[in-house]
């Protein structure tokens, strides 16, 4: 086995490891800069012809009553007085002072009176509007009757025009009401009722983009020119738009945008524009409302403010505009983060290629500007104290996924850009007879077909070694038609095969291997054990057991293969997918001695065996926890990548499913009764921690899964069937989910190609096994972790008879309903929310994603069972 390091490309691998992690670094800055690039509309200079208001401060809200005082509202007219000598009111109901104090600042307000299908309400407010007109005729100088109220369809246009009629006969200002341009054009004999007419425009609502240039700004045209059809189509009358403006966060309406820059540059070519054409407005608005997020229009409602919610102007009206002003201390956090991990692994690794080391340093520093990113970024909302919730849940969830691409990343860095194995070990020249290691071969079985075991008996028989015995012991087996057979095989065979039956007996296949232990030849320095269908080829033990004349090697382990699956569709997709973990994953444990010893294809050092406890039956998968131990006993562990015997895959869905779900249940035993050798400082290395605690990461990411569907589903049914409660997830929840759901599956689907010899189909049927096999894995994790034992079922390596075509799907009945669940959520979702929230695409995107793995099961099980039917 060769110990020789990689040569490395440079002899200063620190001075390379710090220009990579300085170059990694700024990259990651000038990526925040691109992300931020000044943006140059216009320059505005002037006063702003006038903005309607909301006076509510941040934690506000006219729903449960909690209005401002006089001293806020008077602070905000102040500072409203320094930008414009006019603005527009909603209600006579809410804030009445706002008239009082308008009139002590010296502003102009064009008053409205809040009209819905409230009839009482109705009254109260026409009769303080003209109660307020009256009163103070030289600050209000104008009248709106109803904001929107067509537009809504709360009342109709008879009624709108007895409201509009009575304010005229009582009130000397000129009175109009506020609507969208098209109920304008649909109500022409509405004008002949008002003194002047009041349209809203808002392009963004309609999806159109904005420009920086305003020559080619759709938003900025699409207004004007609704505009100038008013204007044409009513010649006589002043036209004011009553609300024109743009969000600066919140969902996406088709190509509109809402952005800090977006809404700089649409407002600042609107002044301009404006004041070229002389045209009389008013900014919505003045504040951010964060309340307004629960009147319909979705988090957006909250944003359309040229000052947020603390009163700060979010942009300048001259020169350039930056998105996120703070982003050259997000963008330094995010560097310094990243850059003593970023030195650690180019100094640590300098026996990777230069590319591999630039990839995962690159790798790095990404997971911290995400970090980063997630951090600050809810700052830039109003966020509920439900978001918050949301955010301070799964926030964790996002570190565990940044955790586990980085995990996976660095196995792809390693199998990709490694110069060569460090601990690479192949085949030995065989050893004479008289220096052969005894060899005990332990063969358990339980209710195995005897021709499939006599077919491994056969190959044993034919082995090119002369110091072996082999034990077949037999763990209760209820029919003797099943084991008698086998015994009688053994007989024939000769007395260096002997035969044990065992009923009733304990510990399932452990108990059995302690059995053998005891019965094992005094003579014997070496335990192998393989399964009961394995072929094993002529050379396994003398081309590998000199490996144990070092006194420091426990284990020699070769992969688990697989034979006769080339013409049934569903073992050979079983058979490349085990295929995966051997040719890679094990490559990758092996470089730190931390491979996963598997029950079959091993061979054990007696002695260690023996003397650090035998096989233990406390847990389902004693073979990886035999070779934890015996790392902790500071053994080696040797891997040798040949395929030294194949067995049969599982027979059918079912019995795949339950030996995944064994091995993710056993691992958890594993990892909870030997906790304490991962976490603390003892005899395994910081390599074989890391793999035993990482290793299972992405078993960890299915249970996720698991959690985070139900999770899903009920969060979705809560969008669809109460909207007022449940609203659209932040991107801030969704882009990590969708890049590390892309990630995960380029690295698999890179690595299968760069290790595993089969074709582009076969890769792609060994991804749809591996990603079947998910909610079997999530199950036997979340169980692991809660229960202390589940029964050991073995896995079926022969088909099971007389399976129609319904009861093919019986095995995946879970995985069929949360498909079914998904499904029933994305329609549901297309039906209430369409494409006009980008969180609500992205969404249905995720919940497209995670049923991938529930429809893999379901079309897996058909596999199956259709490749069952041919073979029979």
């Amino acid at each position: 086995m060769s110990a020789t390091p990689a040569t490395n490309d440079s002899r200063h691998p620190l001075l390379v490891a710090l220009l990579l992690a300085l170059i990694v670094a700024a990259m990651n800055i000038g990526l925040w800069w691109w992300g931020n690039q000044p943006h140059g509309p216009d320059d505005w200079h002037g006063p702003v012809n006038g903005f309607s208001v909301s006076v509510f401060q941040r934690y506000q809200n006219p729903l449960k009553k909690d209005f401002p005082s006089d001293a806020q509202i008077d602070s905000d007219l102040k500072l409203l007085r320094k930008y414009t000598g006019r603005i527009r009111t909603y209600s006579t109901q809410e804030n009445p002072q706002i008239y009082r104090l308008a009139r002590q600042d010296g502003l102009k307000v064009m008053a409205g009176a809040n009209i819905d299908t409230r009839e009482r309400n109705n009254e109260r407010e026409i009769d303080q509007l003209i109660a307020l007109a009256n009163r103070y005729p030289d600050t209000i100088e104008r009248v709106i009757v109803g904001n929107e109220v067509l537009f809504r369809g709360d009342l109709p246009l008879e009624q709108m025009i007895r409201y509009l009629d009575r304010v005229r006969a009582h009130v000397r200002q000129p009175v109009s009401i506020a609507e969208p341009d098209y109920i304008w054009i649909k109500y022409p004999e509405l004008a002949e009722h008002v003194d002047f007419i009041t349209i809203h425009l808002f392009p963004f609502w309609n999806g159109i983009g904005t420009n920086v240039d305003p020559d080619r700004d759709d938003a900025l045209n699409a207004a004007l020119g609704a505009y100038d059809n008013i204007q044409r189509m009513y010649p006589t009358k002043h036209i004011v738009v009553g609300e024109i403006g743009w969000p600066s966060n919140g969902d996406r309406q088709k190509y509109a945008r809402p952005s800090v820059s977006n809404e700089a540059i649409f407002i600042r070519h609107w002044l301009n524009a404006a004041k070229v054409r002389n045209i009389d407005y008013y900014l919505l608005e003045a504040f951010d409302q964060p309340w307004k997020e629960n009147l319909g229009e979705g988090r957006t409602g909250a944003y359309w403010g040229m000052f947020n919610a603390d009163r700060q102007m979010k942009f300048p009206f001259t020169g350039p505009v930056t998105e996120d002003t703070a982003w050259p201390s997000k963008a330094l956090a995010a560097s310094l983060l990243a850059l003593i991990p970023m030195l650690w692994f180019g100094r640590r690794f300098s026996r990777f290629k230069l590319m591999g080391r630039f990839f995962f340093a690159a790798l790095i520093q990404l997971a911290c500007g995400l970090i980063v990113w997630s951090a600050t970024l809810p700052f830039n909302f109003y966020l509920s104290w439900v978001d918050w919730t949301m955010l301070v849940l799964l926030f964790p969830a996002q570190i565990a996924i940044l955790a586990i691409l980085l995990i996976n990343g660095f196995e792809f860095t390693e199998v990709l850009w490694q110069e060569k194995w460090v601990r690479h070990a192949g085949m030995l020249r065989p050893d004479p007879p008289e220096k052969q290691p005894f060899v005990s071969i332990h063969l358990a079985c339980y209710n195995e077909p005897p021709e499939m075991v006599q077919v491994t008996l056969d190959s044993l028989a034919a082995l090119d070694y002369d110091n072996f015995e082999v034990l077949v012991i037999d763990n209760n087996t209820k029919n003797p038609d099943v084991w008698k057979p086998v015994q009688a095989y053994c007989e024939k065979l000769g007395p260096r095969f002997r035969f044990f039956h065992l009923e009733p007996w304990p510990g399932f296949k452990a108990g059995a291997l302690n059995f053998g232990l005891k019965e094992t030849d005094p003579r014997a320095d070496v335990v192998a054990v393989i399964d009961a269908d394995y072929e094993v080829r002529h050379d396994w033990l003398s081309t590998l057991t000199g490996y144990f004349h070092d006194p420091k090697v426990a284990v020699v382990q070769c992969p688990q293969a697989h034979r006769d699956f080339e013409h049934n569709r569903f073992r050979r997709m079983t058979a490349w997918e085990f295929d995966g973990f051997f040719r890679i994953g094990m490559h990758h444990r092996n470089e730190r001695n931390a491979i996963i010893q598997h029950g079959t294809m091993t061979m054990v050092r007696r002695s260690a065996l023996e003397g650090t406890g035998g096989w233990s039956e406390w847990t389902i998968c004693e073979d990886a926890e035999l070779g934890l131990r015996l790392m902790h006993a500071g053994y080696e562990l040797v891997y040798v990548d040949e395929l030294m015997g194949k067995g049969l895959t599982p027979a059918d869905f079912k019995a795949y499913k339950s030996q995944r779900y064994r091995w993710a249940f056993g691992a958890m035993q594993i990892l909870k009764g030997r906790w304490s050798w991962m976490v603390k400082k003892g005899p395994l290395s910081p390599g074989q921690r890391f793999h035993f605690l990482t290793g299972w990461f992405s078993w960890f990411a299915d249970a996720l899964h698991l959690i985070f569907t139900l999770m899903a589903l009920f969060w979705t049914a809560g969008m669809v069937a109460f909207p007022q409660y449940f609203a659209l997830p932040m991107q801030l929840f969704l882009i990590p989910v969708i890049g590390f759901f892309f990630a995960k599956a380029i690295f698999g689907i890179v690595l299968y190609r760069a290790r595993v010899p089969c074709s582009w189909y076969d890769t792609l049927m060994a991804s749809l096994a591996s990603m079947s096999l998910s909610h079997a894995i999530a199950r036997g994790i979340l169980h692991g972790l809660t229960r202390e034992k589940t029964s050991f079922v073995v896995t079926a390596k022969s088909r099971r008879l007389g399976e129609s075509g319904f009861a093919a799907f019986a095995p995946v009945r879970e995985e069929l309903l949360m498909a079914f669940a998904l499904v029933c959520c994305i329609v549901g979702m297309a039906l209430s929310y369409g494409t006009r929230y980008i969180e609500g695409t992205l969404w249905m995107f995720i919940l497209g994603a995670q049923s991938i793995p529930y429809f893999s099961a379901v079309i897996g099980a058909w596999i199956a069972h259709k490749a069952g039917d041919k073979a029979g």
